[in-house]
């Protein structure tokens, strides 16, 4: 089994998975159909499978195009999910397999998407690590050191996705995500735990493998269970790193555009009822991904650090 980076766009990944043994491939989220045939011819592989994590357009919208370059060419998608030009649903547990001696396990990982699919990927041979390709749920459901922004679900299927269906893969298993996000991620996870030497490690070689123009995936398992704060969560010395930090109440100001949130001072019903929601949501482990999402991904909310 071999596999290749093909870039694409601004900053996405598709990927060429090849049977070594028949030629056949398999694309991950063709994006952009031409540079993945091109990438096929130049490698002598025969594309048969297109394997689509979710439906959005940077990752699905390359699908009816390659169907009109490579005709009979089989389109995988959740089942789930609206995925353009699927011809085949998949559902969490399922199995295809790819030319002789690869098999790919569909992984129902929702939240970036209610019906988003994480590809697990080994060979019959055992003669290889195994690889999953997490399209955007770990950005990280897996961007490296990192997880996907939450437009279809809850926190409680972000950690279950994450930390229980991805967590639960052998701890070699290569990941491949759907963007090249590793640096901010890195950064980010940096000001979450600031003595974590393996995150100081893991940010300097992505920095020079950045500024070489070399990219930063895959990372395994075992790395983002040591870097990744969105799969540390259960760890204690992270959760009172955070929960010494955070005011139950003064976690956000309405200044990001999200005024909907409640400011600190507020004494109205609403806001007070506002002030127990958050109160609840900072005890609860799972809801801690809701913290992260929000002071990653708006940055002018504002985190007030109790007195």
């Amino acid at each position: 089994m071999k596999i290749f980076h093909v870039p694409c766009l601004e900053d996405n990944y598709s990927y060429l998975i090849i049977d070594e043994t028949t030629k056949e491939a398999a694309v991950v989220d063709p994006v952009e159909p031409q540079k993945i045939v091109d990438a096929a011819k130049q490698h002598g592989a025969q594309l048969t499978l297109v394997l689509t994590t979710h439906h959005h357009w940077d990752h699905a919208g390359g699908n009816d195009k390659i169907k009109q370059i490579v005709p009979g060419i089989k389109v995988y998608g959740g089942s789930l999910d609206n995925v353009r030009g699927c011809t085949h649903q998949v559902e969490n547990g399922d199995n295809i397999s790819l030319g002789a001696h690869i098999n790919i396990l569909s992984l129902h990982t929702p939240c970036h998407t209610k019906g988003h699919i994480s590809y697990y990927v080994t060979s019959k041979e055992g003669e290889q690590d195994p690889a999953v390709f997490t399209g955007d749920t770990l950005a990280i459901v897996i961007f490296i050191s990192g997880c996907g922004k939450f437009f279809e679900g809850t926190a409680e299927q972000m950690y279950q996705s994450l930390c229980v269906t991805l967590g639960s893969l052998p701890n070699p298993t290569r990941v491949y995500c759907g963007h090249e996000y590793t640096v901010k991620n890195l950064q980010f996870a940096l000001t979450v735990e600031p003595n974590n030497a393996k995150i100081q490690q893991k940010l300097s070689w992505a920095q020079q493998q950045r500024q070489a123009g070399l990219p930063t995936i895959p990372s395994t398992i075992d790395e983002e269970m040591e870097t990744n704060p969105f799969m540390r969560v259960d760890l204690p010395e992270l959760q009172n790193a955070l929960l010494c930090k955070l005011s139950y109440a003064d976690i956000f100001a309405s200044s990001a555009g999200v005024g909907w949130l409640p400011c600190a001072g507020g004494s109205s019903p609403g806001d007070k009822a506002a002030k127990g929601q958050l109160e609840g949501l900072i005890k609860d482990l799972e809801k801690l991904y809701l913290v992260f999402w929000f002071l990653w991904f708006w940055p002018g909310c504002v985190l007030v650090y109790a007195t």
